[in-house]
């Protein structure tokens, strides 16, 4: 082997190096995007306040959209959301009633008309 293979050799090996240290840095930077985007994601659903407290605020806003019956705290998915309970489902009571509240799904279930049973 003479010293111009000699030469390419080790021209080739720091190409062969270069290479791959791009290759390492590039999967770190997408790493860290991913964690980034993650971090944010959990921050944007991270609620506020107690889905109590934002039960007590909104309540009387949903009792004034006709059709709607009732307010509750329950679970979507495992997670607590707030439910909102409508005679029937409709696209305007849809339109009219957010996804989300504050980091909280909202959950609009059709129940009918709520009626008290009668005392014995």
């Amino acid at each position: 082997m003479g010293k111009s293979s000699g030469l390419l050799f080790m021209h080739s090996i720091r190409k062969i190096n270069l290479i791959g240290f791009i290759f390492i840095l590039l999967i770190i930077i997408l790493g860290f995007n991913r964690i980034i985007f993650a971090v944010e994601q959990n921050r944007e659903a991270t609620p506020s306040k107690p889905i109590e407290e934002l039960l007590n605020e909104h309540t009387d806003n949903f009792m004034s959209i006709p059709g709607v019956v009732g307010t509750a705290q329950g679970l979507c998915n495992n997670r607590p959301c707030i439910k909102v309970f409508v005679i029937e489902k409709t696209k305007e009571i849809d339109q009219k009633i957010p996804d989300e509240l504050d980091g909280y799904p909202v959950d609009v279930e059709e129940t009918g008309e709520f009626k008290a049973l009668p005392e014995e």
